[in-house]
């Protein structure tokens, strides 16, 4: 069609030319059925190709703000990761050591999570959140280098890793407060600390709140008095487990070893966990604490033993710390997970249990709903099992006939529910467009907590 248009317009030019000259009327006229006939042969083209349409401008970022990393000196972060013998004489703490906080490749998963998941699945440490914290704000969108500008102040103590070092050995109170009273004095010489009292900074616990807690008891030395100290109380603390009451403690998830990048990923391990054959009613990871008054935790380890709906990995026999291959094989062969306290009321294996696509049983409510609202939905028995510990050690409640209670139905609606809970619970190595991760969430509610905090 191109072609014969431009021949027939290259010939009519030719016929005006040799028109002009002896007859101007005559080459007026030809010129005007000449631009008809232009007009006549374009209505015939291919229509021209419909204007580009952009895609409407994303979403304000950092809207609620900004958030400033203190530049510490090195002996309140990096100088105390240190290395693994130097921080546990039981070598549990290797994973807060390696690789930024993430720890090893878990090798021994190979087979039975996807194959295409293997190098996102790490051996991490339950108490690796300060080093994993640090790490992601340093190259977060809403970090800013000038500290006019910022919202929040985010202070990077690794304060677990400063009592841990104390722990498990015969020291001082002076030696596990030392650290987090220098920490006071330093920040107590920045302007922006002196302009809001701490009530705008934040900082990360690996450890749950009550290893900062010390007791003046002087039979109760366990950790420091950090939280105690009275410059600490306007300051928000993350942590991984909180205090009940307590506004400025908020509950974030305990790091386990799924650490995916994108949001493929994640829809992988989804359709694996919701697709996976569940050939036991209930399992129990864990141990029995016989130095604990209503060892409930026996008690369910007993019953698992003596029940053929059940499995059990008994942290006694396996290493359960970093997770396990057998661990992992049980919480994903299952349709629930029992989570009774430890030695404390939150325990890992309860985030170990939902990542893995089991409904978790809890026997206290401090266990996880009074702990994570930031993550979890405000229905609990949307996505969990309910049993009081008290009616479980008194015989009143058979955990296998509550259990086998729940429709197929039932069971199939809460383990969906915990399945869309899974992005929100692991830690990603990198922030990912279009996922919110626990550190995403936690930046978030910080930002959002000092932003409109007293309006």
């Amino acid at each position: 069609m191109k072609s014969k248009t431009l021949q027939l317009i290259t010939t009519t030019i030719n016929s005006i030319h040799s028109q002009i000259t002896s007859h101007p009327l005559i080459s007026l006229f030809i010129f005007s059925i000449f631009l008809i006939k232009i007009l006549l042969l374009s209505s015939h083209s291919p229509p021209p190709p419909p204007p580009v349409l952009l895609p409407p401008p994303s979403a304000t970022k950092c809207a609620d703000g900004k958030i400033y990393v203190y530049d510490l000196p090195t002996m309140f972060n990096s100088d105390l990761v240190g290395t693994c013998d130097d921080l546990d004489p039981w070598h549990w703490q290797c994973g807060v050591a390696t690789n930024g906080g993430y720890g090893t490749t878990a090798a021994e998963l190979a087979g039975i999570v996807p194959e295409s998941l293997a190098p996102v699945w790490h051996r991490t440490n339950q108490f690796s959140s300060e080093i994993i914290f640090h790490n992601r704000i340093m190259n977060h969108e809403c970090r800013t280098l000038e500290p006019e500008s910022a919202t929040a102040f985010y202070i990077p103590f690794y304060a677990g890793l400063a009592v841990g070092k104390y722990l498990f050995s015969n020291s001082t109170p002076e030696e596990r407060d030392f650290l987090p009273v220098k920490l006071i004095e330093w920040v107590q010489t920045q302007p922006y600390w002196r302009r809001s009292n701490g009530s705008d900074h934040v900082l990360v616990l690996g450890r749950i709140t009550w290893d900062f807690r010390r007791l003046t008891d002087p039979e109760k030395r366990w950790g420091s008095t950090f939280l105690n100290m009275p410059e600490m109380q306007h300051v928000t603390r993350l942590t991984i487990e909180r205090a009940p009451g307590d506004y400025h403690d908020v509950g974030i998830p305990y790091p386990t070893g799924f650490h995916p990048n994108s949001p493929s990923q994640i829809r992988t391990w989804q359709n694996f966990v919701r697709t996976s054959n569940r050939t036991s009613l209930f399992t129990f990871v864990g141990a029995a604490r016989d130095d604990v008054g209503d060892d409930i935790r026996g008690l369910l380890l007993r019953t698992c033993r003596n029940e053929s709906k059940c499995r059990v990995v008994d942290c006694a026999v396996t290493p359960c710390a970093n997770g396990s291959s057998a661990i992992m094989e049980a919480l994903i062969g299952s349709e629930f997970c029992l989570q009774p306290r430890g030695d404390s009321y939150t325990r890992r294996s309860v985030f170990d249990c939902m990542i893995a696509g089991s409904v978790p049983v809890l026997f206290w409510n401090r266990t996880l709903y009074d702990q994570y609202e930031w993550y979890l939905p405000e229905e609990p028995e949307s996505y969990s099992v309910f049993i009081d510990h008290g009616d479980v050690s008194e015989g009143k409640r058979s955990v296998k006939e509550v259990l086998q209670s729940y429709s197929g139905e039932e069971v199939r609606k809460m383990r969906e529910k915990v399945i869309e809970i899974i992005p929100k619970i692991v830690y990603s190595r990198i922030s990912v467009q279009g996922m919110k991760d626990a550190f995403e969430i936690a930046v978030d509610g910080v930002l959002k907590r000092v932003k409109y905090a007293g309006k």
